[in-house]
C-alpha cells in the first residue's frame, strides 16, 4: 500500500493515533471513538440522530435517515457481529492531489472479515467527486483485504420488513417464557397467523414472534411482504454473533 496513505483514529482512551494505512487491519475500530462528530444545527437538510444496534449493544450516531436505514439493515444481518460509525479518517495523496475521507460505517462480520460502507443520496452517486471518493476508498480496502460498498436507497420491500421487525429487537423480559413454546410450534413451517393463534393472547405472542424473526431464530422469506400468511420456521440452533 502506498506510504502516502494514512489512517487517523481515536482509540478507546481518547488518544489520537496516526498510522500507515497498511497497519489499519490490526486495529479494532469497533472499540475506538468516532473520528468526527455528527453536525446538528437549526435548518440543516439532514436528520441526525442515534440508533441502538441490537447485534452489538451499541449506540451509533447517524447523519441522515438514509444512514439510519443502513444501520438497521446491517443490524438485522445475521452475518454482522458489530458496527461502528465514523470509525477513522483516510488521509492520502495521489496524482489528483491530497484527499481525506471518513467512511460512514465499519462492519466486522461474524467470520472476522470487514466491510466499509459509505451511504450516499442516490442523486449524488454519479457525481465525479463521489465516484472518485469511492474509487480511492475501494482501492485502500482492497489493499487491506476489506470489502467496500457505496450504497444509496435500500430495497423498499426489504426495508419495510426490517423497519417493522426492528421495533421488536430489544431483549424480552416478561414474555421470555413464550420463546420455547413458539419455537416448538414452528419446528415445521407454519404461517405467522397460525403461530400466534395458540392458547395464549395473540397480542402478547405476536411481539415475541417478531422478536424471534428479527434475531433469526424464526426464518422466513425476506423478499416477500410480511403478512399473516407468511410461512416461518424455527432454526435448528440459536445464531451467535461473536465480537
Amino acid at each position: 500500500m502506498p506510504d502516502q496513505l494514512f489512517v487517523r483514529y481515536y482509540d478507546a482512551a481518547e488518544i489520537e493515533r496516526l498510522i500507515p494505512a497498511s497497519q489499519a487491519a490490526r486495529v479494532r475500530f469497533e472499540d475506538c471513538l468516532p473520528a468526527r462528530e455528527i453536525p446538528s444545527y437549526v435548518g440543516m437538510r439532514h436528520t441526525p440522530g442515534s440508533y441502538w444496534a441490537a447485534s452489538c449493544d451499541t449506540v451509533l450516531d447517524y447523519e441522515s435517515f438514509l444512514e439510519a436505514q443502513w444501520m438497521r439493515l446491517l443490524d438485522f444481518d445475521s452475518k454482522v457481529a458489530v458496527l461502528a460509525a465514523q470509525p477513522f479518517i483516510f488521509e492520502g495523496a495521489d496524482a489528483q492531489g491530497k484527499w481525506t475521507h471518513v467512511p460512514d460505517l465499519f462492519v466486522r462480520r461474524t467470520d472476522g472479515t470487514v466491510l466499509l460502507l459509505d451511504v450516499k443520496n442516490p442523486e449524488q452517486l454519479a457525481k465525479p467527486r463521489v465516484v472518485q471518493q469511492a474509487q480511492r476508498t475501494r482501492q485502500a480496502c482492497q489493499e487491506l483485504g476489506w470489502d467496500y460498498r457505496m450504497v444509496g436507497a435500500p430495497d423498499p420491500q426489504l426495508w419495510a420488513t426490517v423497519e417493522w421487525l426492528g421495533g421488536y429487537r430489544r431483549p424480552l423480559h416478561a414474555t421470555a417464557d413464550l420463546v420455547d413454546p413458539v419455537l416448538a410450534l414452528a419446528a415445521k413451517p407454519i404461517t405467522l397467523g397460525d403461530l400466534v393463534d395458540f392458547p395464549h393472547d395473540p397480542e402478547v405472542v405476536r411481539p415475541v414472534v417478531y422478536h424471534l424473526m428479527w434475531h433469526h431464530r424464526l426464518l422466513f422469506d425476506t423478499a416477500r411482504p410480511l403478512r399473516d400468511h407468511t410461512r416461518v420456521w424455527a432454526t435448528s440452533s440459536t445464531p451467535e454473533r461473536t465480537r
